[in-house]
C-alpha cells in the first residue's frame, strides 16, 4: 500500500509539472502583448513588468481548466491590474520633482511592442494619455493599438458596448485635439540632428529657426542637479535657455537609437549614459523637446 501511495503522489507531481509547463508556454506566447498593454497604460516599463509578473502569478494559481480563451483571460487580467496600478501611480507622481515623462523603451528589436499597430507608443502620445481617465486610457489602448472589438473591450472593462464607444471617442478627440499632424520620420530625424548641432553651438538664431512658436522643452530628472524643474515654453525662451546651456555639451557624445518608435539621441559623457533627447515635430517645426535624464528611467533605452 505504501509503494502504491508513493507512485500516486509521483504521478500527481508529474501532472502538475506538465500542467505548469503548458501554462508557461501559453503565457510566453502572449507575454509581448501583455507587456505592450501594460506599458501603454502606465508609461513605465518598470511598472509594466510588475503588472505582467503579477498576471503570471495569477495565471499559475487560477483554475485554467475553466478558462476557455487563455489569451483573453490574460489580457483582461493585465488590463485590470494596470488600471489599478495607474490609479496608485498617479498618487505617487504628485510628489515627483519637476516634469514627469514616460519611461523610454528600446523599440529597435520590436517596433510595435506587442501590438497589431504601433499606436499609443510615442513618448508624446503617452504623455497626452496621462490626462485620460484610467478607463478611457484602457479603451483607447485596446482599440487603437491592439484592434480589440468594442464587445471585447466591454467584457474587459465590465462595461457595455455603448459606454466603451463613448470612452474611445472621448479619448480619440482628446488625442487629436492636443497635437498637430506629425512630421514624417525622416523629417523628425533631420530636425533632431539639426537641433543637436544648434544646441551644441549655442546659436540662438539657428535654434529659433527650428522651433514652432509654442515649442515646449520638458526635462525629467526627478530633482537631478542642474536639470530644469519647470517647462520652458516659446521659441525665444527655449532658444535663450539652450544657448545659455551650451557648456552642457562639452565632452558629450551622441548616438542614435530607436525609442518608442522614433529616433532619439542618447547622450553619453565619460563612457556613461547621461540622458536621452527626443522631439515631436509638425510642419511648423519642433513642437516638443523631451529630455530624459532620470537615471532610474534610462535602463530600457540605454542598453
Amino acid at each position: 500500500m505504501r509503494v502504491g501511495r508513493n507512485r500516486t503522489e509521483s504521478d500527481r507531481c508529474e501532472v502538475t509539472d506538465s500542467d505548469l509547463d503548458q501554462a508557461a508556454a501559453v503565457f510566453t506566447t502572449v507575454r509581448p502583448r501583455l507587456f505592450g498593454i501594460a506599458y501603454r497604460m502606465l508609461g513605465s516599463a518598470t511598472e509594466a513588468e510588475d503588472v505582467v509578473q503579477e498576471t503570471w502569478l495569477r495565471w499559475q494559481t487560477c483554475d485554467r481548466d475553466a478558462v476557455r480563451d487563455p489569451a483573453a483571460f490574460l489580457a483582461t487580467t493585465t488590463t485590470r491590474l494596470a488600471i489599478n496600478e495607474l490609479q496608485s501611480a498617479r498618487v505617487r507622481r504628485e510628489t515627483y520633482i519637476g516634469p514627469w515623462l514616460p519611461e523610454p523603451v528600446d523599440t529597435s528589436a520590436d517596433p510595435y511592442l506587442g501590438a497589431e499597430r504601433g499606436e499609443a507608443l510615442q513618448l508624446a502620445a503617452l504623455l497626452l494619455m496621462e490626462k485620460l481617465t484610467p478607463n478611457e486610457r484602457a479603451a483607447y489602448v485596446l482599440r487603437e493599438a491592439f484592434d480589440y472589438s468594442y464587445p471585447e473591450i466591454a467584457d474587459i472593462l465590465r462595461s457595455t458596448d455603448a459606454a466603451v464607444r463613448q470612452l474611445v471617442s472621448r479619448a480619440q478627440k482628446h488625442m487629436a485635439g492636443e497635437r498637430r499632424a506629425p512630421a514624417s520620420a525622416g523629417a523628425q530625424r533631420e530636425l533632431l540632428s539639426k537641433f543637436i548641432a544648434a544646441a551644441r553651438s549655442g546659436e540662438m538664431a539657428a535654434l529659433e529657426h527650428l522651433f514652432a512658436a509654442g515649442v515646449t522643452s520638458l526635462a525629467d530628472g526627478n530633482g537631478r542637479y542642474q536639470v530644469s524643474r519647470r517647462p520652458v515654453v516659446g521659441a525665444v525662451p527655449v532658444a535663450r535657455f539652450l544657448a545659455a546651456m551650451s557648456w552642457f555639451w562639452d565632452g558629450v557624445d551622441v548616438r542614435w537609437t530607436s525609442v518608442n518608435g522614433q529616433v532619439c539621441a542618447v547622450l553619453s559623457s565619460g563612457g556613461a549614459v547621461y540622458g536621452l533627447v527626443g522631439i515631436t515635430a509638425s510642419a511648423d517645426g519642433i513642437e516638443q523637446i523631451l529630455w530624459m535624464v532620470n537615471p532610474e528611467k534610462l535602463a530600457f533605452s540605454s542598453q
